[in-house]
């Protein structure tokens, strides 16, 4: 790192040779199909886990129409996001739209929420697999594995798999992809049979109320976070820009075939793990849904528990491709010197952000362990999983409201830059699904069940805000994504004086 210095505006930036820039580099190896399984990968948990906490707090019929709002967030913000990608092909992704936009400022708070969300996500998706795993060892082998145990053990394996190169895990995203889906689609013919509207209405009604809403309309806003789940992280694409052999042309196709490929898959998951025995509220109340799913269509014993135990994949799909986004948010965060510079070193050999793995890891795990042993907190027994949703999802909704302003003005401050993809919904599409982020943050605080974690995370949040303000806008890097975004915004003053 050299010594030569260059402010613009309130922050402050070190010039960096090319040694810094050699220790922090990628390998291209993603296509559009990789991009794809990146994507649908993230969020296919959301079939297996997570969702169906969503029927506790609306029934079947407010999560559907909670389920169809938030599709049509992201129906919205996939369009943006597919045509500020490509236009803006770093590995920053999110903060990288954020700071071409509103600075740095708007940059790190962008990244920060989206840092949140990711490392939150696989939090939330290793109690997941703990659930599974501890449900069906029990079920086969009458034998009890404290959940923290699989937690780490998940951990060491995909953090592992994950610095073992781009290739390998790109590869991987795409065999388990697949066999998540392969899984879903056995679910889905076998329960097409067995669905009944007595089980999915099955949750009797508060007073005033119907068995279709039986909690009201406040019951559809609290269970928003829960429909999220079904698409929460397909926004992640653009963190593999600088690993996609084309990303102009392949981030596209990939982030619209994913977004097509989750709402189907929503629905269909929606109705029949819902609309089968033993109901939607026993669903609703579960940690294992598809293993319910599983029992009532194969029976109990031995079958069941098996395909329970290789559901585990869709879990696991997720898993593995979110550790590769939290990775790749920390390190291109860090490497523009937003979050400490030690986390952005990439592996001597395997090329890949090894630091910002494992700490990633580290953190998600521990807030894990805190919200599991708080009972002082969240009340005993509470779902561990559901809480972290909530929080992950406060970081998320964070995320996409600045990225849809991001774009608004992208549009309006930098007409003229190449844009290989156009959004058809124009700013009307990211303007829609900003309102929609904004209701559903305005929501996680109302829901008494999560907001002490939700409040949690908004002190996280401050915090991190603080140390920007503080000391990390003073030693900022001149990265691609900030050389991109100083030149583009001074040539774009540079035009409207001319003119």
């Amino acid at each position: 790192m050299t010594q030569e210095t260059k402010t613009v505006g309130t922050v402050a930036y070190q010039v960096a040779d090319d040694g810094y820039f050699e220790q922090r580099g990628l390998k291209r190896y993603a296509g559009v199909w990789s991009l794809w399984a990146l994507g649908v990968g993230a969020v296919i948990s959301g079939d297996f886990f997570g969702w169906n906490f969503g029927l506790a707090q609306a029934g079947f019929g407010g999560l559907l129409i909670a389920t169809a709002i938030i599709a049509l967030m992201y129906v919205g913000m996939c369009y943006s996001i597919a045509e500020m990608s490509p236009a803006l092909p770093h590995t920053g992704g999110a903060y990288s739209f954020a700071r071409t936009t509103m600075g740095p400022w708007g940059g790190f708070m962008t990244g920060l929420a989206e840092n949140m969300e990711y490392v939150l996500t696989t939090a939330v998706i290793v109690v997941g697999i703990g659930g599974y795993l501890g449900a069906v060892i029990n079920d086969l082998a009458g034998i009890e594995v404290a959940a923290p145990i699989w937690w780490a053990i998940a951990y060491s394996i995909f953090v592992g798999l994950n610095i073992l190169g781009a290739e390998i895990t790109f590869k991987f995203s795409v065999f388990i992809t697949f066999l998540a889906l392969g899984i879903l689609m056995v679910f889905w013919i076998g329960a097409i049979p067995l669905f009944s509207w007595e089980h999915a209405l099955d949750i009797q009604p508060t007073e005033g109320n119907s068995v279709w809403l039986p909690f009201g309309w406040m019951g559809v806003a609290n269970a928003l976070p829960f429909a999220i789940w079904f698409y929460l992280a397909i926004e992640q694409l653009p963190l593999a820009a600088e690993e996609s052999h084309d990303p102009k042309k392949d981030m596209p196709k990939g982030l619209m075939y994913g977004i097509l490929t989750l709402i189907i898959a929503s629905v269909l998951t929606l109705f029949l793990n819902a609309g089968i025995a033993p109901g939607a509220q026993a669903v609703g109340e579960s940690a294992e849904p598809l293993f319910l799913a599983f029992k009532t269509i194969f029976g109990d014993g031995v079958g069941a528990s098996l395909l329970a135990l290789v559901a585990v994949a869709g879990l696991i799909a997720s898993f593995h491709t979110i550790i590769f986004a939290y990775g790749r948010n920390i390190y291109s965060l860090s490497r523009a010197g937003y979050f400490p510079k030690w986390l952005s070193v990439t592996h001597s050999k395997y090329k890949t952000p090894h630091v910002a793995l494992i700490v990633g890891a580290m953190v998600g795990f521990v807030v894990a362990l805190l919200i599991e042993y708080s009972n002082a907190l969240f009340g005993e027994g509470s779902k561990v999983g559901a809480v972290l949703l909530n929080m992950a999802v406060f970081g998320a909704v964070i995320a996409y409201i600045l990225q849809m302003i991001a774009f608004v003005l992208l549009r309006k401050n930098l007409p003229d830059i190449e844009r290989p993809f156009v959004s058809p919904l124009g700013n009307g599409g990211a303007i829609f699904a900003g309102i929609i982020a904004f209701v559903a943050l305005i929501t996680l605080f109302a829901n008494a069940d999560y907001r002490v974690g939700v409040i949690g995370c908004a002190i996280w949040f401050a915090a991190g805000l603080i140390y920007f303000g503080v000391k990390g806008r003073h030693h900022l890097v001149y990265s691609p994504e900030e050389d991109f975004a100083v030149n583009a915004i001074k040539d774009s003053h540079e035009q409207s004086n001319q003119s």
